[in-house]
């Protein structure tokens, strides 16, 4: 009980640390670095984007909740995820976790959005702006983040963890670069399989593009997890994921998901997110392949867009 009042605590002192800050950015494009909130693994995509307290983590942890590296099981861990994502963009990431058995977690991420070539132009007559255009080749323009984590898992029940983050955003010639920070626990509070979390994202100080300053897109999460049937650690569950979020850039909104695994080998999932202008529908399924020292699996994710595209996303783990 004690333990389960601590966290409490911290998770309210966070609330009441950011909260009165945000209350002043809830409106749309007032961040910049947008992708930073796109989610990077098949596995968080295809559970409605509910990536706080799952079960069994793997080095996409990183990228959801560096609080979960410190439940990883095996000394390493890697991840790598694509997807061909909105208007003719990609997106891909990898991260590699080091368990040391008395050190903790390190791990290492990048997380890039590539936009591909763009034509660029000039207007061939200053004084008549609209007419004729002149090409004078193409140019490029990507985001890039790499990220430095590390969690220590403190008890059986409880870790957390931090990952500081270079951030980049380039287009042609023309940069915006920064520093910021994700901040994440977890803690099982030993009713059931119960498990709750929390998880502050992209935080750090203004960026600045050219002669123009934006906020960074940051946002608080609160999470929990039950196994509705089995438990974690079951080869045969039924798993629910809540969480509810508070972006600086948006309302409030929730997202949930479940999450049934027959035998660790076949995975299903499944998704809904609430408050969200475009979509919400998101499904997926893994396939595992578990050794008794290696441990190898892939996972497939959909998410609807409405009248945009939808998207698929692909993710490849391995841990020994």
């Amino acid at each position: 009980m004690k333990r389960t009042a601590l966290f409490g605590l911290m998770l309210l002192i966070f609330w009441g640390i950011f909260s009165p800050t945000w209350s002043q950015f809830r409106k749309v494009a007032t961040t910049g670095y947008a992708f930073l909130e796109i989610p990077v693994s098949a596995r968080e995509a295809a559970l409605g984007e509910t990536s706080t307290t799952y079960a069994n983590p793997d080095a996409a942890a990183v990228f959801a909740n560096p609080g979960l590296l410190g439940f990883i099981q095996g000394q390493h861990a890697f991840h790598g995820s694509f997807a061909n994502y909105l208007a003719d963009t990609r997106h891909q990431a990898l991260a590699y976790v080091y368990c040391h058995p008395t050190l903790g977690s390190f791990a290492l991420s990048v997380n890039q959005l590539d936009m591909g070539e763009m034509v660029e132009t000039v207007n061939a007559d200053p004084l008549n702006p609209g007419g004729n255009y002149l090409v004078l080749g193409t140019f490029k323009a990507d985001a890039l983040a790499i990220g430095l984590s590390y969690a220590r898992r403190l008890t059986d029940l409880f870790a957390f963890g931090i990952t500081a983050k270079y951030i980049r955003e380039q287009i042609a010639r023309y940069q915006s670069e920064n520093i910021i920070f994700d901040v994440g626990m977890m803690y099982y509070t030993g009713f059931r399989s119960l498990r709750i979390g929390g998880y502050i994202q992209n935080f750090g100080v203004d960026s600045k593009y050219l002669d123009d300053t934006f906020k960074m897109p940051m946002v608080f999460k609160l999470g929990g997890s039950l196994e509705l049937w089995g438990s974690p650690q079951s080869t045969q569950r039924l798993t629910l994921c809540l969480d509810a979020l508070h972006p600086s850039n948006y309302s409030e909104r929730m997202h949930s998901g479940m999450e049934y695994s027959y035998r660790n080998m076949l995975i299903l999932r499944a998704g809904y997110k609430f408050n969200y202008d475009l979509g919400g529908f998101t499904a997926g399924f893994g396939i595992n392949w578990p050794g008794d020292e290696r441990n190898l699996g892939i996972d497939f994710s959909y998410t609807d867009f409405d009248e945009l595209e939808s998207v698929l996303r692909f993710s490849l783990n391995l841990s020994f």
